[in-house]
């Protein structure tokens, strides 16, 4: 029986980000099983409290304009919601976050006798917890939820230690690595985007910002490049604020060195823009389960990324890739001179990267999962 699904999320295509992808790729792979699919989306480029819906394919759409006072936003998001339900009723309700999609599905949820399934991410569980606006938000939606998803290890473990007597779900993001593969390079395009041909190219793929390591990033860069021919790729840009001031500043102080930054490309040019990468660095002092880090392995990218998050679930220190310590400059910048020391090296582990993600990390995997979820949850409501 196709279920009519609502899906909430704090960011979705074109908006740029991690969270914004995966919630793509749920709404359009339920939406292939022939359910049907709405999205309900903030976004500050709509004034407050005007709604726009729109066609994606198969997925219907729509985005809000978010209001000056946050409070403001989740009540416009709840009322649109209902509104949808009472025009076409949804059978589940499922937020791709805790903080505040997922306070509103689950609110929602209980509000008209729909279930409710909310996913940790990564920011919620990371950051938002401690933010005491937010908390509270996150533990009703924890202990009101039918079921809980996380995608990683360690957002599972902390999701338990919110609410310890809950069954939380592993669901890992999926990558479409029959779209992201090895290929060759394309010279005209490095050549547009600025990247010196002969000269290796380290990469750091989504918006760079301090949470990812950005500062960490920029010295290792420096030091090595003082060493040899290098050139840093920021492709993705460059987070509005303190972030932007700080690259601003370094290519002001060193002039010199080859750093090229790129806005977000669109997701299907992105695999011929893995392709261009030597070396894909990850340094992030907190994350959750990257998309950049499964692209760039399917794409058999040789890999040096920090052991935080969700990133060791799928990157393997000396089996698919390198492992260092999050927030420490040193060990960055020897794995990184050791993988630009060793071709045979970045071959090997590169290959060995994609096939981790063709057994493990798949959309058909994530997606089932979640009908699985939905199947249970449609079935207990019967």
């Amino acid at each position: 029986m196709p279920y009519h699904l609502a899906l909430l999320s704090d960011t979705f295509p074109p908006d740029p980000g991690g969270l914004a992808i995966s919630a793509a790729r749920l709404a359009h792979g339920i939406a292939a099983h022939g359910h049907q699919v709405e999205v309900f989306a903030p976004t500050p480029h709509l004034p407050p409290g005007e709604v726009r819906g729109f066609r994606q394919d198969a997925v219907q759409v729509w985005r809000f304009g978010a209001q000056r006072k946050p409070d403001a936003t989740l009540a416009e998001w709840f009322d649109l919601l209902l509104t949808r339900h009472a025009e076409t009723p949804f059978d589940l309700f499922h937020a791709y976050f805790m903080a505040r999609s997922g306070f509103v599905a689950v609110y929602a949820g209980r509000s008209v006798g729909v279930p409710s399934i909310v996913s940790a991410r990564g920011n919620d569980l990371d950051r938002a917890v401690f933010d005491p606006g937010k908390a509270a938000h996150i533990r009703y939606a924890l202990e009101y939820a039918e079921r809980v998803t996380a995608n990683t290890q360690q957002l599972v473990a902390r999701a338990r230690a919110l609410a310890p007597t809950r069954s939380i779900h592993l669901i890992p993001n999926g990558v479409e690595n029959d779209i992201f593969t090895p290929g060759r390079t394309d010279a005209a395009l490095a050549q547009r985007f600025g990247l010196k041909t002969g000269q290796p190219v380290l990469a750091f793929v989504g918006e760079a910002r301090a949470k990812k390591g950005l500062a960490l990033l920029l010295l290792a860069f420096r030091e090595l490049a003082h060493r040899r021919p290098l050139s840093l790729w920021l492709l993705g840009g460059v987070r509005s604020g303190p972030d932007h001031d700080l690259v601003a500043l370094f290519q002001r102080q060193n002039p010199d060195l080859d750093l090229v930054v790129t806005p977000a490309r669109e997701h299907q040019q992105m695999p011929a823009c893995y392709r261009l990468i030597d070396l894909l660095v990850l340094p992030s002092l907190h994350d959750g389960l990257p998309n950049a880090l499964l692209e760039g392995m399917a794409t058999a990218r040789p890999i040096v990324a920090s052991h935080a998050g969700g990133i060791p679930d799928a990157l393997r220190h000396e089996q698919n890739g390198l492992l260092v310590p999050p927030g420490q400059i040193e060990p960055l910048i020897a794995a990184i001179e050791r993988m630009l020391d060793d071709s045979v090296l970045r071959v090997r582990l590169g290959s060995a990267a994609r096939a981790t993600v063709i057994h493990e990390f798949t959309p058909t995997a994530e997606i089932a999962t979640n009908l699985e979820l939905y199947h249970d949850l449609c079935a207990d409501r019967a």
